[in-house]
């Protein structure tokens, strides 16, 4: 074989093999390293913010709000800054120190929030602040006082923003027996404001919720539910009874399937929502339940008295004597030729 030809055999196979293994190393080497995700370097201190929408007059709890890395350029001295002492703003000034969650439950929005916007001190009142209770109520809604003890205030575990239903107890007098004993429910989803004049809840040192006893505990109602209300404690005794967190749904859920809610056609997701929250915040009246004294024992009543014979009998005697004695004092006065004449008409009977 020619030599020359030999030599670029050669060549090709070395060439060839150099190829083979530089795509072996290229498929069986180790994997590229993957890049790591970076993290997100805190450029600035952590400012309180809404972890919801609270529109006004939400009464604010532990989870309304926390606390988010924001940056120090675009902090305001309205602010609430985590930690024990203040952040200076993009001005210089000392934005406000930031405050445990204890210190903020039971406050009140007084101007709307969004969802993820920071929380200032003008958008809240604190109890004790001057128009904290009107800033409370929903609008066209009052704040109503009703008098409960340990008793009729469910030993004092009833906290401000929770649900009750108000339950009027009394006694129906009748004519020939004792009176009628019975409890109903005249109003639900009371919104209980304030009890006493405490608007939050009180804790102690480790958070944990103190359970006070109150006289007074302020709900929201209606115009017409504040008369009811007005006038049922004239009438007997009003008992609370609190009311279970899941209720609201139940009791949306029967509206929807008897009728009584109405969604208008093509509403959004967002409107059928907001009309749902609506109705599950707004006071009942109505549609009320209640229970008797023979409901509970066969020794007590279940309907008022009715009059006997005899109690019949001495009604109408009664009223005979009275129609006499009216008859008897009765005068009439004749005038004759300008003579006036004073006539007895008993003795005329």
């Amino acid at each position: 074989m020619d030599r020359k030809k030999v030599i670029l055999l050669v060549a090709a196979l070395f060439i060839a093999a150099i190829t083979a293994f530089m795509a072996r190393s290229m498929f069986t080497g180790a994997a590229a390293p993957q890049a790591a995700a970076a993290k997100p370097v805190e450029t600035g201190p952590k400012v309180m913010v809404a972890t919801k929408a609270l529109p006004v007059g939400t009464i604010i709890t532990a989870d309304s709000f926390r606390y988010q890395p924001w940056p120090k350029e675009l902090v305001e001295d309205a602010y609430f800054i985590e930690g024990p002492g203040g952040t200076s703003g993009p001005d210089g000034a000392t934005a406000s120190p930031g405050v445990t969650p204890e210190e903020l439950v039971g406050t009140v929005v007084r101007n709307a929030i969004t969802a993820g916007q920071p929380i200032t001190k003008g958008s809240l009142v604190k109890p004790g602040d001057r128009g904290f209770l009107a800033a409370a109520l929903g609008p066209g809604m009052r704040a109503v006082t009703v008098p409960v003890s340990a008793l009729t205030g469910v030993a004092g575990f009833v906290f401000p923003g929770d649900r009750v239903d108000l339950v009027l107890t009394q006694n129906i007098a009748g004519p020939g027996g004792p009176p009628l004993k019975v409890s109903e429910t005249i109003l639900r989803n009371m919104r209980v404001l304030a009890t006493d004049q405490r608007s939050t809840n009180a804790v102690d040192a480790e958070g944990k919720t103190v359970v006070r006893k109150y006289k007074l505990v302020t709900m929201e109602a209606t115009p017409s539910i504040a008369e009811r209300i007005t006038v049922a404690q004239s009438i007997g005794t009003i008992s609370l009874s609190l009311r279970s967190l899941a209720d609201n749904a139940a009791e949306l859920e029967q509206a929807l399937a008897s009728g009584e809610v109405n969604i208008p056609e093509g509403a959004t997701a967002e409107q059928e929502a907001a009309i749902m929250k609506k109705l599950a915040q707004r006071p009942v009246a109505g549609k009320s339940t209640y229970t008797t004294g023979g409901d509970v024992s066969r020794f007590q009543r279940s309907s008022i008295p009715a009059q006997t014979p005899l109690a019949i009998a001495a009604e109408n005697v009664r009223i005979q004597r009275q129609v006499q004695k009216v008859v008897s004092s009765q005068t009439v006065r004749v005038s004759r030729a300008g003579a006036e004449t004073v006539v007895d008409v008993s003795r005329r009977q």
